[in-house]
């Protein structure tokens, strides 16, 4: 039940927000595809992924593992996982501008995947920094996006 809400709640999210990136202005003197391109992509995605969502749920009878899950999310620790992860990302987005966007996000990258992906220690380093540091690139070299260098000199 909690699946099919979700679903119905992010297709209206999706369509609010793709309404409100049709409202955005078109510049006349900027590149030909404008600053709308991003937000559709957004849109579509989550709109997309929202229908997967629905048409997963609504093929799927409640499973044994499904139920087990419900017990198991009963459990109060994972109310500390969500409250650790939020005080997680607060310290991210203060040390944002300091430590640079590579390195704050390679360290924030590192200490989610190490908790939530454990023992794979070569594959969530190689995930964090390569994602970071190619991210931060195609920020700044492809798209002209200005991210915050921090102690790095690039």
């Amino acid at each position: 039940m909690a699946n099919r809400i979700t679903g119905v709640l992010a297709v209206i999210l999706a369509a609010i927000y793709i309404y409100a990136t049709k409202q955005l202005p078109v510049a006349e003197i900027s590149d030909p595809l404008g600053p709308k391109v991003f937000p559709y992509l957004i849109g579509a995605g989550l709109l997309l992924s929202a229908v997967a969502l629905l048409a997963a749920t609504l093929r799927s009878k409640e499973t044994d593992r499904a139920k087990k899950f419900q017990k198991e999310s009963d459990d109060t620790r994972h109310y500390w996982v969500v409250g650790a992860v939020a005080v997680w990302s607060g310290l991210y987005l203060a040390a944002f501008d300091w430590l640079g966007y590579a390195i704050s996000t390679s360290i924030y990258l590192l200490a989610l995947m190490a908790y939530f992906h454990r023992g794979k220690w070569m594959a969530n380093v190689l995930t964090s920094v390569l994602y970071s540091f190619v991210s931060y690139w195609l920020f700044t070299k492809f798209l002209g996006v200005l991210l915050p260098q921090g102690i790095l000199p690039f």
